[in-house]
């Protein structure tokens, strides 16, 4: 074969240079095509906010236009739609004569009391059906049936159980997430890598350090979060336990929204029906700093509830070191071996733990979770 066959000509003058051009500008057109249609692209913050205010005026437009002029001559009757001036005039009776305040506060106090109970139970229960199989299979059945269950159909089985007071709408809350909050909480177990487990293993971490110590803190954000979308759901799943109110205690918006109902007043419960989402918009708002604060490697905040959290934990462990020491017998044959291989197994455990944590920060360090809020 000569020599000519087998080097093929090189390209001509200048056809690289027309190649990558090409190339290049097929990319910015794709990227501006996408950029224009909006598929699974990015708009800056200012352009967000725009059409969420765009869409505000649409909607308060629409309103204004359908309840405008004489009662007579509305295409929505006052009966079924007030207009917006008349709604918002309303709002002096609903703060005052209703207790608007007050109210909202024993919604809300139900909802964090249930809610809070739920992840006490939940996320434990949650971290052991996702580190253990055999867990999963014996709770599978009750958090299937409690992820699908109709929340409304709940309402008569807690009448009957816990009957018809204050107790009843906690634990109403209760069952209503905590099915929920397992099935997330083992998800997000099972989905740390196991790469950071066969490391722990390796180097001489027990199963005890492994769950408490890399499972369980590379799962918490992820549990956080899920945590965090869970409130919203059950701010609104509080408006069905409170169909029926006890004695003189607070009845909380819910019993504002069938009061009014029953008394034809639809200024009132529109005006409960925008102060709700408000409300829940403020909490996510709170809980999504703390959760920013919390997990600085994955949000890159400033992680001041971090650092006070881990202060917190090593002040517990000096304090803690002040009253319980290990018992060693010295004199013991064999004692200062058993010793020297106890604090070595220890080192090999919390070099284990680092180097855990340390992969899990390069990992999620270059792509941040973005906000489900929604």
């Amino acid at each position: 074969m000569s020599t000519a066959s087998a080097n093929p000509p090189p390209d001509p003058p200048g056809a690289t240079a027309g190649l990558s051009s090409s190339a290049e500008q097929g990319q910015q057109a794709a990227h501006a095509t996408r950029a224009f249609r909006g598929l699974r692209g990015e708009i800056p913050r200012w352009r967000a906010v725009l059409f969420g205010v765009m869409c505000i005026v649409l909607a308060a437009g629409a309103w204004w236009l359908l309840t405008a002029g004489n009662p007579e001559e509305r295409v929505l009757s006052p009966s079924i739609v007030p207009s917006p001036a008349e709604t918002f005039a309303s709002f002096p009776s609903l703060w005052f004569e209703r207790a608007l305040t007050r109210n909202t506060w024993a919604s809300l106090r139900r909802v964090i009391l249930g809610f809070g109970l739920a992840v006490v139970v939940g996320v434990p229960v949650g971290v052991l059906c996702g580190c253990f199989p055999s867990i999963n299979a014996f709770f599978a059945p009750l958090t299937i049936m409690g992820r699908n269950i109709p929340v409304a159909a709940l309402i008569p089985l807690t009448f009957s159980l816990f009957g018809i007071g204050e107790f009843q709408k906690i634990m109403f809350i209760f069952v209503a997430c905590v099915a929920f909050i397992v099935m997330d909480s083992a998800t997000a177990i099972r989905d740390v890598s196991d790469r950071y487990v066969d490391t722990a293993y390796t180097l001489g971490a027990s199963r005890r350090q492994i769950v408490l110590k890399v499972l369980v803190p590379l799962a918490l954000p992820s549990i956080f979060n899920s945590l965090r979308v869970l409130f919203g759901l059950a701010f609104g799943y509080i408006m069905l336990a409170e169909l029926v109110k006890f004695g003189g205690t607070s009845g909380g918006l819910g019993d504002i929204i069938n009061t009014s109902s029953r008394r034809g007043l639809q200024t009132h419960i529109l005006l409960v029906l925008m102060i709700i989402p408000l409300v829940a918009l403020a909490i996510d708002r709170l809980l999504f700093w703390v959760q920013r604060e919390l997990f600085p490697h994955q949000y890159h905040s400033r992680g001041i509830l971090h650092a006070v959290v881990r202060a917190a934990l090593r002040a517990w462990e000096d304090l803690k070191s002040l009253f319980i020491k290990p018992a060693v017998c010295l004199d013991t044959p064999g004692a200062t071996g058993g010793l020297s291989a106890s604090a070595e197994q220890g080192q090999q455990a919390a070099h284990a733990t680092q180097q855990a944590a340390h992969a899990s920060q390069q990992a999620t360090h270059a792509t941040p979770p973005s906000d489900t809020s929604g």
